[in-house]
């Protein structure tokens, strides 16, 4: 509300206490600008220290689902995912994703974050969209475990951070692209609805592992002579559970931080109800599609298989997770519920597939990712609420929402075709660098390699230090690679 020191002094008869008041009323407002400016970027970093704290969930994760013997490696992809993934990402990324005005398939500007802060961006969405990037990355490390050569490692990840992924990002939440739900022209009068990444992030890091991991092949002894499948456990699961609730901890950064600020009312100012109502929400949707899509798994495998795992429910987990991550902010809770009952019978459906097919993936992340991230889309095309999408997308020309929620067919089809070209995409791209650097022999590690275990062949020692005063180094190390038996069994060998 303008002050005018002129209007004022008709009704008080004094110029100088006119000035004075306005003066003061200009200093408030200023401050409460800045205060609301300060609130809204503590809210942004706190999310993106969240997000970034899923890395060490990943390797993690990562760690224990890997045998004792390639520890350090996976550990080491991890570090190095975050590392190549700032740089990069700073030096390209961030501009093909945001670099506006551009056009409608790549952006143009910010290269290296040159003319920046600017009015639209700051450093703190920088950082947020970087961790991001990072997570992407992190998914497609643990489709090529236990196999790839290191130097595969970087390549894959400095192509996927800093030119796959930002494309996709513009196309999709840039304001220019041509799948945004914002620009001048909508796909099919919608455009695509995916507020914190079950295509952009999950999907794209899938689809990537995926041809990583199919051009490779299965690792040694994951199925027998006969095309059976034969279990390669991982080596921990204590890890296993303790990157899983680092996970879950990250995406209260990764969805409801997804929102960028939280200061901001639904009607006059004053309400009760605003964004932090819908923050609220959004982290309340997210815990209910990981907790029943837990549930789901935990039953649903003790029927198939006979027995209570901890592994299958972890990654049960996760897959509610990356599944709700694209429609958390618009859809109801009960809603989330479905999605997690559904996301973890598409997680076992798709490892029965791959079982099938002999695709061989340590942490099934192209199945949890790539098959939860794609029934993520097509749920949030079926169940986004008008009245949300009107809260959270408050510029969004479109009023299309949910097909069951009665807002018709474009919001699916606009979906449909996001999973379509992010497949296209992915798999030029990364598909191609898999498959030249196969034929180059710089994918794969030798069969010698893979037998004795990349920590020692790789990185000049083990994770664990088994040595003791009276054993070697090598027989303590084998004892505890075949669980302490004298002549263990072929299979445990391999």
């Amino acid at each position: 509300m303008a002050c005018s020191p002129t209007e004022l002094t008709r009704l008080l008869n004094s110029t100088a206490a006119a000035d004075y008041i306005c003066h003061h009323l200009s200093t408030n407002s200023a401050l409460t600008t800045d205060t609301t400016t300060a609130i809204n970027a503590v809210y942004l970093l706190f999310s993106s220290y969240l997000v970034f704290s899923m890395q060490l969930g990943f390797a993690m994760l990562c760690a224990g689902s890997v045998r004792a013997k390639n520890t350090m490696n996976i550990l080491l992809t991890n570090v190095l995912d975050a590392a190549a993934a700032a740089f990069f990402f700073f030096l390209f990324g961030f501009a093909f994703a945001f670099g506006s005005p551009s056009n409608p398939f790549i952006g143009s500007r910010f290269f290296a974050l040159s003319s920046f802060p600017t009015a639209s961006y700051d450093y703190d969405y920088f950082l947020f969209q970087y961790c991001f990037a990072a997570a992407a990355a992190g998914i497609t490390s643990g489709s090529i475990a236990e196999r790839t050569q290191f130097g595969s490692y970087l390549a894959y990840s400095t192509l996927l951070s800093g030119f796959v992924y930002p494309v996709v990002v513009h196309w999709f939440w840039s304001n220019d692209g041509w799948g945004s739900p914002f620009g001048p022209t909508l796909l099919f009068g919608s455009g695509v609805i995916d507020f914190a990444g079950s295509g952009v992030v999950h999907l794209v890091g899938a689809v990537a592992g995926f041809w990583g991991a199919f051009i490779e092949g299965p690792r040694i002894g994951r199925f027998d002579h006969n095309g059976k499948g034969v279990g390669v456990k991982g080596h921990s699961a204590s890890l296993v559970v303790l990157g899983t609730f680092l996970l879950w901890f990250g995406w209260y950064g990764f969805n409801p931080g997804s929102f960028l600020i939280i200061a901001k009312a639904y009607g006059e100012s004053g309400s009760t109800y605003g964004q932090w109502s819908a923050v609220g929400r959004t982290a309340v949707t997210t815990t209910l599609a990981g907790a029943t899509a837990a549930l789901t798994t935990l039953f649903l495998k003790r029927l198939l298989v006979g027995h209570w795992n901890v592994t299958d429910v972890c990654n049960g987990l996760l897959g509610g997770f990356a599944a709700i991550t694209g429609g958390c902010a618009v859809v109801d809770p009960w809603a989330a519920c479905i999605c997690g009952v559904i996301a973890a019978t598409v997680l076992i459906t798709c490892n029965t597939l791959a079982e099938k097919f002999k695709y061989d993936d340590p942490l099934e992340a192209f199945q949890l990712h790539g098959g939860c991230g794609t029934w993520g889309m097509i749920f949030t095309g079926l169940f986004a609420r008008k009245e949300y999408l009107q809260e959270v997308y408050q510029d969004r020309p479109a009023a299309s929402y949910g097909v069951l929620m009665g807002g018709g067919w474009r919001l699916l089809g606009a979906h449909v075709v996001q999973i379509v070209v992010i497949w296209g995409w992915v798999s030029v791209t990364m598909g191609s660098l898999f498959y030249v650097l196969h034929k180059m022999k710089m994918l794969r590690i030798t069969h010698e390699e893979e037998m004795e275990g990349m920590d020692v062949t790789s990185h000049g020692g083990f994770a664990y230090n088994l040595e003791d005063d009276h054993n070697s180094k090598t027989k303590t190390w084998d004892a505890y690679n075949n669980m302490g038996l004298e002549n263990p069994p072929p299979q445990l060998q391999a």
